[in-house]
């Protein structure tokens, strides 16, 4: 019955070993540290620059656009209590006065 656990453990230990390459200890480690490196500098990096420079375009169009609409005045507040432009939800006020 112990023997089993000791297998299965040995199994997982040997499935990680061979996931990673077979390296084991400081190589692994830094095995691993250089293809993180690498896919950074390749991967990432280039992506988010991208993103970057697309959102300055963006807005360099947007501030050089002369014809956008800029809102020059504040909106008249609509007079109602409600807020609503329709319905009689004032009924019981007016019936009173």
């Amino acid at each position: 019955m112990g023997s089993d656990w000791r297998k299965s453990m040995g199994n997982v230990r040997s499935f990680f070993g061979n996931l990673t390459g077979g390296l084991r200890g400081g190589s692994n480690l830094a095995s691993w540290v250089v293809a993180g490196t690498l896919a950074y500098y390749l991967w990432v990096k280039p992506s988010q620059q991208l993103n970057r420079q697309q959102q300055e375009k963006a807005a360099l169009a947007a501030a050089s656009d002369t014809y956008r609409y800029v809102e020059k005045r504040k909106p008249i507040p609509d007079p109602q209590e409600t807020g609503l432009i329709y319905g009689n939800k004032n009924k019981t006020k007016r019936s009173e006065e």
